[in-house]
């Protein structure tokens, strides 16, 4: 399986980070019709050949993803659409 990681410094309190966090499954279910659920201080984000989760700490985010041999394909896509979500909603 292909994948990746991101890891993402911030200063948000809680409830912003939690926010964002909330915000970025929203635009992965709807653009790209996964399924996201909050398990504690994670977001599970399941769908047809991706898995991943968004973790969520006092001094970082941490987003792993692993995806199936036909999901890989959109590989840079995906990790470039999590990264620019990050770079502008989480600091």
């Amino acid at each position: 399986m292909a994948g990746f990681q991101i890891r993402k410094p911030h200063s948000m309190d809680k409830a912003e980070l939690r926010d964002a966090a909330e915000g970025l499954a929203k635009q992965l279910e709807s653009s790209h019709g996964v399924r996201a659920r909050w398990e504690g201080d994670s977001v599970r984000i399941k769908g047809s050949g991706v898995d991943g989760r968004l973790t969520l700490s006092d001094a970082d985010v941490l987003v792993s993803v692993e995806l199936g041999l036909m999901a890989s394909a959109f590989k840079g896509v995906l990790r470039s659409e999590v990264q620019r979500f990050l770079d502008e909603y989480v600091s």
